[in-house]
């Protein structure tokens, strides 16, 4: 069997959240990650610069591919090769009707409540902006689609709240870019069943990866808020079959960051764990248990 292990960094893979680690979780993963059987995908808002430091310093096992930008850049990594996709940068491109990111942003600089992020932080298709985190995204999230539109510009725009330091996030992207988007066309490209994927996430921006048809497990450090939204996001796609929340106690485990992961693994295919489990892991070598037990809001 080959798996495609798809996964956040920020606070699902990276342990950079206020919940605690399990130690043993990390090498667990990387067990998991060596084996010729599984190709490592880091499903990110970072840019490459971000990621690589990243990778060196929480330790990370070198990904055999990278979604960057929020799902606008596609890599295939080769230790210090990374080769972007030139067919995912064109694909998606269609979408901004051939308007820039500074023309994007001169169009809707007069949206209350927003501040640009840094220039690292945004993309070639990809303009982020922070706000505060109890931004009017009801009243003002329409207003920026119909301006949007009338420029002939088919977008997505994509909030988030880092809770760490309480700051909204708005990313605006290509309508067929985006962290789910980006993974499904690395399945066609690289012929992986959807039985043989699996996403993780924690945040606002990983909804649309976790509430897809696709097998996706949401760990247990995620906010209330963000367990609510996925639910509530796979109830209305007919999508909870394929939607685990991890909750620990797993192999001794807390569920959070690659904890969850490897949970979450374990309940959609059971099988792995043999390609990480020590012969004395607690609790027994028993799946997690069934999805609607696991998909409890």
């Amino acid at each position: 069997m080959r798996l495609l292990l798809c996964t956040d960094l920020d606070r699902t893979l990276l342990p950079n959240g206020a919940a605690p680690e399990s130690p043993a979780a990390r090498p667990r993963l990387r067990a998991l990650a060596a084996r010729e059987e599984v190709t490592l995908v880091y499903v990110t808002g970072r840019h490459r610069e971000l990621i690589e430091a990243a990778i060196a310093e929480y330790g990370l096992p070198a990904p055999d591919f990278v979604i960057g930008d929020v799902g606008t850049s596609v890599y295939r990594v080769s230790g210090a090769d990374w080769k972007g996709s030139v067919a995912w940068s064109t694909r998606i491109a269609r979408d901004w009707a051939g308007f820039g990111r500074d023309a994007l942003a001169a169009l809707l600089g007069d949206i209350p409540g927003l501040r640009l992020q840094e220039p690292a932080k945004q993309g070639a298709f990809k303009l982020s902006w922070y706000a505060p985190s109890d931004w009017d995204q009801a009243r003002r999230l329409p207003e920026m689609e119909e301006r949007l539109a009338a420029a002939g510009v088919r977008a997505s725009l994509i909030w988030s709240v880092d809770e760490t330091t309480a700051t909204g996030l708005l990313d605006l992207l290509p309508a067929s870019a985006g962290k789910r988007h980006a993974v499904e066309f690395l399945m066609a490209q690289e012929g992986f069943a959807a039985a043989h994927t699996l996403c993780a996430g924690d945040s606002g921006n990983d909804i649309a990866m976790l509430a897809s048809p696709l097998p996706a497990v949401l760990v247990a450090n995620a906010t209330a808020t963000v367990r609510a939204e996925a639910v509530a996001a796979a109830e209305r796609a007919g999508t909870l079959d394929s939607l685990y929340l991890a909750r620990g106690d797993f192999h001794g485990m807390n569920g959070n960051y690659s904890a969850g992961i490897l949970e979450g693994l374990a309940h959609f295919l059971p099988e792995t764990l043999a390609w990480w489990a020590e012969p004395n892991d607690a609790p027994s070598t028993d799946a997690p248990s069934t999805n609607a037990e696991a998909t409890e809001p």
